[in-house]
């Protein structure tokens, strides 16, 4: 019984295989379809709208082998002309037997015949002449392939390969990858001759700008053509062509988007939604956000506001302008390409003649503006940015100095660091300097300089979006304009602004432990830093944490420094003191550390109490630094602010590095490539020099006139060329030591050009990575070094 079952079943199999080779529905053929407002039909499409829409697929033709069942011989790849089929059409270009993917059949994949000719891609019943053409997909520019991957190899034995139509999607498979990779070829080259398809909207922009001179035939133009005309209706199809396919990973990956077409579609959606809209700022956000994403949405949204705008029934409407307003905000997010950019303003100037003196006449010209200033921006606007883009207002943007002072600047979505740098200058009188100063953005444990090209609005959308994340108050993020490049600090006047940006920005490397000093000067400058912040010695005077004046390192110095060790001086790697054991990297056993016993019980207990003494040790060191802190203010009784910051900043500047900027490195020799060790690089106005962390004196200075070239090597290596020595660090500053030197070595060209002693660069330092050659000179000086390309 079994196996008269098992017969019946084969010869069913058969018969259907053989009835769906005979009646297989072949495919509709690809067209473009135009409905005008007469044929709508129940589905609701609207007026001239292109239906650009992909069908599902039906596969009903079969020729009834398997993968096991077909021969390698009918496999493999016809490349060569026979006497079939290339002789008598020599329009065909390959042709050969490939596995297809078949939805809703209990067969995944079955083979077909399949001819590629120079308008479409066709698939048989079987090879022999006059067999059935089962389907067609027709090529043209915006059909797409997929080229076969190693995945879909791993995962089924099969190279894909997957062409997009507009109705249909081939995905086709075979065992053999060159016959794969031949098939894809052939295809593009195919879709690579077709000339361009252009949508009915491309036409009919082609027509108003030839005719832009002639009112009466643009107004022509909008009145027999719906396409370009405010709508209710929904959009069915993009205005713009695009590539067939789910080609979303091509422009942006991760964040669900579906294809650009269907995307463009939805974006439709969400501008009709506008009118109706109680808080517009989200979905404004919303339809920013994704033309971010993907770049070729931003010519589509452009059109579709312009049609949206054009001939609308109820022009000065709150709803209607609503449509103005994301234009607004779109002119100062994206440019649109050169011919929607044309198309654009041609729209702008047809409203305004239609409308002076109204809100859309103030909206057009607003954007007409802006669309002078737009570069692209890295950040969509924050809310607070598009609700003033709504009222074409400009921000309020806070920049904070050194000290407790503060500015607020009216800014644009337009505006750079550089013109906040010039007018930051200009408001505390600081033009006449001879030092460069610079925008940073900071918090509490972090601080990085902004690029002078550097959008404001973008600097203040993203501190909105890191605050929303990190609510803590040691994560909020400002703006603050600070001493950038110390070109001259001692011509710096003691009673001018620049003197306290010195004097705040020196207390702040101190602070973080990059100012090499004994115990005993840093305790003198705690109490000059109390006596010019508070005055006076007072009972009742609030006395900040010492933190605030000491640097924490050193409180934590104390602890590990052996009972006979003076002081001043600090730690250095010592044995472990006589009669105590060496410290065991297991004190109990790799067992007894992994089994929860009494041991590891008592060595837990135990090692709390050690944390508990430490923590204990570490606040009376602190006592006693701050105590002896507070005995030196008061003897600094009488001293006024100006006098005590002028000692601060003398005790300071016995360092031989004063002014210079410190980065953590790594620091490597390349011609030995065997030295490693935690330093400091130090970048200032006359040259780099290296330092081990906490010793004043430098291990090597190199001057600028003998630095040939600097530069990335790789992702966290920093070069540094001079003379005949390669010099690599090892860092995560990358960007900010390669911004410095860029500043650094302009100043130095600008004053070899100008004869100047000094140079005042006012302009922030834009941010540029790869390596910097200087040809060499003889005998190098400061002065004579060669123009440094910036």
């Amino acid at each position: 019984m079994p196996v008269q079952g098992f017969c019946w079943f084969l010869c069913c199999r058969q018969g259907f295989n053989l009835l769906g080779r005979d009646y297989g529905e072949k495919e509709e053929e690809e067209s473009f379809e135009l409905r005008n407002k007469e044929d709508l039909t129940c589905n609701g499409r609207g007026p001239l709208e292109v239906t650009l829409s992909q069908p599902t697929r039906t596969a009903n033709g079969t020729n009834g082998h398997s993968l096991s069942e077909v021969p390698d011989e009918m496999k493999s790849l016809i490349i060569e002309k026979s006497k079939m089929g290339l002789e008598e059409d020599p329009e065909l270009l390959v042709k050969g037997w490939l596995f297809r993917e078949v939805c809703g059949s209990w067969i995944k994949q079955r083979c077909y015949w399949f001819v590629l000719s120079l308008d479409s891609l066709d698939y048989y019943s079987s090879s022999e002449r006059g067999a059935r053409r089962l389907g067609t997909l027709v090529l043209t520019n915006l059909c797409s392939v997929i080229w076969p991957d190693k995945q879909t190899f791993k995962e089924t034995g099969y190279w894909s390969i997957t062409v997009y139509g507009r109705k249909h999607c081939y995905r086709l498979y075979t065992k053999h990858f060159n016959e794969a990779v031949h098939w894809a070829c052939a295809v593009q080259k195919v879709i690579d001759t077709k000339a361009p398809v252009e949508t009915p909207t491309q036409l009919l922009i082609r027509d108003i700008e030839e005719n832009k001179f002639n009112p009466e035939v643009v107004d022509n133009i909008y009145q027999h053509n719906p396409i370009l005309k405010h709508t209710q209706s929904p959009l069915y199809a993009p205005l713009l062509p695009f590539p067939y396919g789910s080609l979303e990973h091509t422009y942006h990956s991760g964040k669900g988007y579906a294809t650009v077409r269907e995307e463009a579609v939805k974006l439709f959606n969400c501008l009709q939604q506008l009118e109706s809209a109680r808080d517009p700022v989200p979905l404004i956000q919303g339809v920013l956000q994704t033309c971010l994403d993907l770049r070729p949405l931003r010519d589509e949204v452009y059109c579709q506001l312009v049609k949206q705008t054009s001939c609308t029934p109820q022009p000065h409407t709150a709803a209607h302008l609503r449509y103005w307003q994301l234009l607004t905000c779109m002119s100062c997010t994206f440019l649109p390409g050169p011919g929607v950019l044309k198309y654009l303003r041609f729209h702008l100037k047809r409203i305004q003649f239609q409308f002076p003196d109204s809100e859309m006449d103030n909206y057009a010209s607003f954007i007409g503006e802006a669309l002078e200033k737009t570069r692209c921006r890295e950040c969509v606007p924050s809310w607070e940015e598009i609700q003033v883009l709504m009222g074409r207002q400009e921000m309020l943007c806070t920049v904070h100095y050194p000290g407790p002072g503060s500015c607020q600047l009216h800014i644009s979505s337009h505006t750079t660091a550089n013109e906040v740098v010039r007018r930051m200058l200009e408001k505390l009188g600081l033009k006449e300097s001879r030092n460069t100063f610079s925008l940073f953005e900071q918090n509490a444990h972090w601080e990085r300089a902004v690029g002078g090209s550097t959008i404001i609005a973008d600097i203040l959308t993203r501190f909105e979006n890191l605050s929303a994340k990190e609510p803590d108050s040691d994560s909020q993020w400002r703006l603050c304009f600070k001493l950038y490049c110390i070109l001259d600090a001692d011509t710096i006047s003691v009673d001018s602004i620049e003197y306290l940006f010195l004097f705040e920005q020196c207390h702040e490397m101190v602070v973080r432990g990059q100012l090499p000093a004994c115990e005993e000067d840093l305790q003198t400058l705690a109490a000059l830093r109390l006596q010019s912040v508070i005055g006076d010695f007072s009972t009742h005077s609030p006395c900040p944490p010492l933190d605030e004046l000491f640097p924490g390192h050193m409180v934590e110095a104390r602890l590990l420094m052996p009972p006979c060790a003076p002081p001043a001086l600090l730690p250095a790697t010592h044995p472990p003191a006589q009669g105590c054991p060496p410290p065991q990297r297991f004190p109990g056993g790799l067992l007894g550390g992994a089994l929860w016993n009494h041991t590891a019980t008592a060595a837990h207990k135990q090692k709390v109490e050690q944390d508990l003494r430490l923590r204990s040790r570490l606040k009376e060191e602190a006592a006693a630094i701050m105590s002896t802190v507070v005995e030196a203010w008061k003897g600094l009784a009488g001293y006024s602010r100006r006098d005590s910051m002028a000692a601060y900043l003398t005790i300071a500047r016995q360092w031989s590095g004063f002014g210079c900027t410190l980065y953590e490195v790594d620091f490597y020799i390349s011609s030995t490539g065997s030295f490693s060790q935690k330093l400091w690089l130090g970048v200032a106005a006359t040259c780099v020099s290296l330092y081990r962390q906490g010793e004043a004196e430098a291990l090597e200075s190199f001057p600028y006139g003998q630095i040939c070239s600097y530069g990335v090597s790789d992702s966290n290596t920093f070069k540094i060329t001079a003379g005949d020595r390669d010099l690599l660090f090892e860092t995560t500053k990358l960007t900010e030591i390669m911004q410095l030197m860029n500043a650094y070595f302009s100043a130095i060209r600008r004053q070899r050009g100008r004869g100047d002693d000094v140079v005042s660069i006012t302009e922030g330092t834009a941010i540029e990575v790869g390596f910097h050659h200087l040809p060499p000179t003889p005998t190098p000086t400061l002065l004579e070094l060669p123009s440094h390309p910036v």
